[in-house]
């Protein structure tokens, strides 16, 4: 089961930190004795669930080197370096997107790509899938993750975690006011009670787990974009055709968390398919043999 869990994490740490500074400026606190003020609190949800969001995005290419210990190639080293770049290179031509930053990384086979901008992006690889895969095979996978780059996923996956964001937010206050009021109907209060705060802080759990299963959905569709831009910069989806059969044969590691939704590997079954970053590989082979067919 994959999941972009520590994109989810950072969100909800940025969250927290704005909800304290902004509380303590006196513009967080949407509920009072009064009553729950709808539009101070939706200004308030959408300054904190969007800057969380953002700062996350702005944050991953950074977190993605720091967490998978991939080494930018500067100048390459050897034979295979300099093919993966001038690899990339080709590829982003054809993509109209300025040159990514190459790296590779020590793993079993995957692939990611991120960034908060189109022509300053990553793209990297694991050395365990460039000694399962022939280069066609790879060239392939890297076109997958220009495509994804080309497509600016991060950047609309970032707008879709800002709104997923600013509804949870607002519905758990929202939620909270009405829990506390009803626990506290017969008496004087100047602001809101312990029931908001723990409707709050619990309502924030369960509306964010249901918010990922949104972003996961939209995960899942972008691969299916991403596989069908990577046959055209190839010319012909045969090669990723090729690539995604190899990884069902072999075992597709695991990148960390913050970078699932990037990788190339496919997701689990079951309920898990639920909060999935990536459809079966069966699912996309599929696509692209119907996109050809």
């Amino acid at each position: 089961m994959k999941r972009i869990l520590l994109f989810i994490l950072t969100n909800l740490a940025v969250m927290l930190v704005l909800g304290i500074v902004l509380s303590l400026l006196g513009i967080g606190r949407p509920v009072d004795g009064r009553g729950l003020h709808l539009s101070t609190l939706l200004a308030f949800s959408l300054v904190v669930g969007f800057t969380g969001a953002i700062i996350s995005l702005l944050m991953s290419k950074p977190m993605a080197k720091w967490s998978t210990g991939a080494r930018v190639i500067e100048a390459p080293q050897n034979s295979t370096e300099l093919w993966l770049v001038q690899t990339v290179q080709s590829l982003a031509q054809r993509a109209n997107i300025g040159m990514p930053e190459v790296a590779i990384y020590e793993g079993e086979a995957n692939a990611f790509a991120t960034g908060a901008f189109k022509n300053s992006a990553l793209v990297a690889v694991s050395t365990g899938l460039l000694e399962s895969m022939n280069r066609e095979e790879v060239e392939a996978v890297l076109a997958h993750e220009v495509a994804h780059v080309a497509n600016g996923d991060m950047v609309t996956l970032t707008l879709i975690q800002g709104v997923v964001n600013t509804f949870v937010i607002f519905l758990s206050r929202v939620v909270g006011w009405v829990v506390d009021s009803a626990l506290n109907k017969n008496e004087e209060r100047s602001g809101p009670g312990i029931g908001y705060t723990i409707t709050v802080i619990v309502c924030d759990i369960v509306f964010g787990i249901l918010a990922s299963i949104i972003v996961a959905w939209f995960s899942r569709q972008r691969e299916f974009r991403a596989d069908a831009g990577a046959a055209r910069l190839m010319g012909t989806p045969l090669p990723m055709e090729h690539a995604l059969m190899r990884l069902g044969g072999i075992h597709a590691g695991d990148l960390p968390k913050s970078m699932a939704a990037s990788g190339i590997s496919s997701s689990g079954g079951g309920w898990g398919e639920l909060f999935a970053s990536h459809p079966p590989l069966e699912q996309r082979i599929a696509a692209l043999r119907g996109a050809r067919a």
